[in-house]
């Protein structure tokens, strides 16, 4: 598939997670997908263990019993969400709504998406100390925003969505993901995107997080 003429700075700046502008009504090729997870693949991995799995869904009633699950937990997470109060110049407060209606547009739509991605990692998380988290975790989040640099270079999006995980069990007994061994890292929407003109979102100024040689 041709890819869009985006220098790597532009790629990485405007790869963004995609609600609204996902496109519902076109196919997803398997083969796309593959050719985004062949990129993923490259990514670092702890030790080299490369201790992933992707699991593809495309069949509508497994997508749709998977956007029950999401649903249920994001209404109750709605009526309660873990935010942060921000003061009204912050980018972060001016782009609330705006986070929440794409959210909301989301939940309502997900199970119209033409393709859901979970990727897994061997192992589970629990009781485990701060530092082989951080090793499993980041034997697995780097090959994730692979796989989404790559669908944006390819015209397509996703959002990186984590509310399945409080009925993890169930979705992996839905589709068959060994839930002792493994751990799911997320759940993907991947559709062509409405456009491909993306653009560098509104971020804190880097002098208000930046550390150097102590905080």
């Amino acid at each position: 598939m041709d890819l869009l003429p985006l220098d790597p700075d532009e790629l990485l700046t405007t790869t963004r997670s995609v609600r609204k502008r996902l496109d519902f009504d076109r196919p997803v090729e398997r083969a796309v997908v593959e050719e985004c997870l062949e990129v993923a693949l490259q990514a670092p991995t702890g030790s080299n263990t490369q201790g992933w799995q992707w699991v593809v869904v495309d069949d509508p009633a497994l997508k749709a019993a998977i956007a029950g699950h999401y649903g249920r937990n994001y209404d109750e997470y709605a009526q309660n969400p873990a935010s942060a109060a921000f003061a009204d110049d912050d980018p972060r407060a001016q782009r609330r709504d705006a986070v929440r209606s794409s959210s909301r547009y989301l939940r309502e739509r997900l199970h119209e998406v033409p393709v859901m991605v979970i990727p897994c990692i061997a192992g589970r998380f629990e009781g485990l100390p701060s530092f082989a988290q951080a090793s499993m975790w980041g034997s697995i989040l780097p090959a994730v925003w692979s796989f989404m640099l790559a669908l944006r270079a390819r015209g397509l999006g996703s959002a990186w969505t984590t509310l399945h995980l409080p009925d993890e069990r169930a979705v992996a007994d839905l589709l068959g993901i060994p839930y002792d061994r493994y751990t799911q890292a997320g759940l993907f929407p991947v559709a062509h995107t409405l456009g491909t003109d993306f653009k560098p979102a509104p971020r804190l100024p880097l002098a208000d997080v930046l550390h150097w040689n102590g905080w």
